[in-house]
């Protein structure tokens, strides 16, 4: 796999020597994962399905068994499956139009939210959110594989939290290449070890179904009511910003064209939005082995995934074979999603950083801090109390996502109020736009109050939906009172060459960057200021003194 243009992320030489080894470092560190910036078109030569199985291969994790079993042991099968319906709705409808501008444009979800109505700055916001959603979600991982651990080789939990976080580390060093050939080659054996319990258990024990479906809840009353749906829901819906990750491998997707158009479009859609089919199948597997595992020894082991396969394996097979296949289950399911986690996370972080700071530091220092936080929350056993984590997550990542499907999807289609072509360029872009962040701190705000009681006690299981219903209806109200002058602090980039080829595809034409003196493709560069040359972006973004930044134009 060639990996051409080779990166140099690095500001002009401070001195020369530290300049020359700081360009080495940035050359190796984003030869695979091009941090910050267009994946350019040069590098993007996989299918679009190999693109899609290594995105779909991603949300292997265990944790959607968790969150259907505690939702289905708190309020009955009935309300668990409506909570997981209804937030599979909302995941899939405003996933859609991210994963479109993020295929289609090559760009992360961080590039994408600085364009779409928050600006450069304030877009910082946002990948704080999506860096907390890699490593909570890292954490619970991590807690997962640590109890198969303990079950299967007696590991206590402190050491199998330190194991689950320290394997990980040589698998996201080396980004996209690595992380291909892993999902590529694990997927068929995880789906497996995953479906055959099931179906055998179903087909075997059809008593199984029938306790699964009346089954009542802890409050016993077994009934459906909008309460306990919505207080599911808001507990799945903290997987929304799962969309950012698939994004991570979307913007690898080749470009658009009518020979490749059936095949991109299955490809976007199935690991794009298409990710929470899976997930809800899971949350609601999730469900019938809590179930299950309730009429076979009690409900104390029903959350725990380790204990929901172990008890389907035991029904089906030896039982020298049932802890090893449970344990590589949950081992491999772990290793799958948690490469993931580190890998968005390092981007998030490393992205935030370097914008603030105007400094580059290298990925893996943001590798290591994110594995901190997912440690320290595995050590203060954050799955004692996931769904309230969960749950109040939820807001946060619910009205950043819906604000930003939102702004593409009528700001920029209906509206026209929003730039159709994605800007995420330093000098290009006011530092706030207040149509984005307004709209997503009211929408937050308003709904985490709610989550805590705040309006009462009635109105707190509405929180998710007052945290979707207040960014769709704020964006587009923002942008009409704006009258959208906060996108683009200037519309002309220096640069006569169109951003888009014929086929709407970004351009692949290329540039030297005079600052790191690399070559780049159009969408990445843009005029000097002080000199008659272009700058990629990451030298833009590191520039401390504005040198090379094109000044406000009306």
């Amino acid at each position: 796999m060639s990996a051409e243009p080779r990166l140099a992320e690095v500001a002009e030489p401070e001195p020369a020597q530290e300049a020359a080894q700081g360009t080495d470092q940035a050359v190796k560190e984003t030869l695979e994962d091009y941090t910050l910036r267009f994946a350019p078109r040069s590098y993007r030569r996989w299918t679009p399905m190999v693109v899609a199985t290594t995105a779909l291969g991603g949300i292997a994790y265990m944790a959607d068994f968790s969150i259907g079993a505690g939702i289905g042991l708190a309020h009955g099968t009935g309300n668990a499956l409506l909570a997981i319906a209804v937030a599979a709705v909302v995941i899939f409808v405003t996933g859609f139009p991210l994963a479109y501008y993020g295929a289609r444009h090559n760009i992360d979800l961080d590039l994408i939210t600085r364009g779409s109505g928050f600006g450069y700055f304030g877009s910082v916001l946002t990948s704080v959110i999506f860096a907390s959603f890699t490593f909570i979600f890292f954490a619970l991982e991590g807690s997962i594989m640590a109890q198969g651990l303990k079950l299967g080789l007696g590991l206590p939990l402190w050491l199998g939290y330190l194991v689950s976080t320290l394997m990980v580390i040589p698998l996201v060093i080396y980004g996209m290449t690595a992380l291909s050939k892993l999902q590529v080659w694990t997927t068929p054996i995880w789906l497996l070890l995953m479906v055959g319990p099931l179906v055998y258990l179903v087909t075997t024990d059809p008593g199984s179904v029938d306790r699964f479906l009346a089954y009542a809840g802890t409050d016993g009353e077994g009934g459906v009511n909008t309460a306990s749906v919505l207080l599911g829901a808001g507990v799945c819906l903290s997987l929304i910003a799962q969309i950012g990750e698939q994004i991570d491998y979307l913007r690898f997707m080749p470009p658009k064209t009518e020979a490749n158009k059936r095949s991109w479009w299955t490809a976007v859609v199935m690991a794009g939005p298409g990710w929470v089919v899976l997930g809800a199948l899971k949350q609601a597997i999730g469900v019938f082995l809590a179930v299950y595992i309730i009429a076979e020894v009690g409900a104390s082991a029903a959350p725990e995934p380790i204990q929901q396969f172990k008890y389907a394996f035991d029904a089906m097979m030896p039982s020298w074979i049932v802890l090893p296949l449970a344990v590589a289950l949950v081992v491999i399911s772990q290793i799958k999603i948690n490469v993931t986690n580190a890998y968005s996370g390092s981007l998030a972080w490393t992205n935030s950083f370097t914008r603030v700071t105007k400094r580059y530091p290298g990925r893996m220092v943001f590798v290591l801090v994110n594995l901190g936080f997912a440690l320290a929350l595995m050590e203060a056993d954050m799955f004692s109390f996931l769904n309230g984590i969960l749950g109040f997550y939820s807001n946060c990542a619910i009205a950043w996502v819906v604000t930003v499907a939102t702004d593409i999807g009528i700001n920029k289609y209906v509206l026209k109020l929003s730039p159709h072509a994605p800007e995420f360029r330093r000098g290009m872009l006011y530092a706030v736009n207040p149509v984005g962040v307004v709209s997503f701190v009211a929408a937050s705000g308003l709904s985490i109050a709610m989550y805590f009681h705040g309006l009462g006690d009635t109105l707190q299981p509405y929180s998710p939906v007052a945290a979707a219903v207040i960014a769709f209806v704020l964006t587009p109200l923002m942008a009409v009172v704006t009258k959208g002058r906060y996108y683009l602090r200037r519309t002309d980039d220096g640069i006569a060459e169109p951003l888009l080829d014929e086929d709407g595809n970004p351009s692949a034409v290329t540039y030297e960057c005079h600052v790191c003196r690399q070559q780049f493709e159009r969408p990445d560069v843009a005029a000097c200021r002080t000199h008659d040359a272009v700058v990629c972006s990451l030298c833009l973004s590191t520039d401390k003194v504005g040198d090379h930044v094109l000044p406000a134009a009306v």
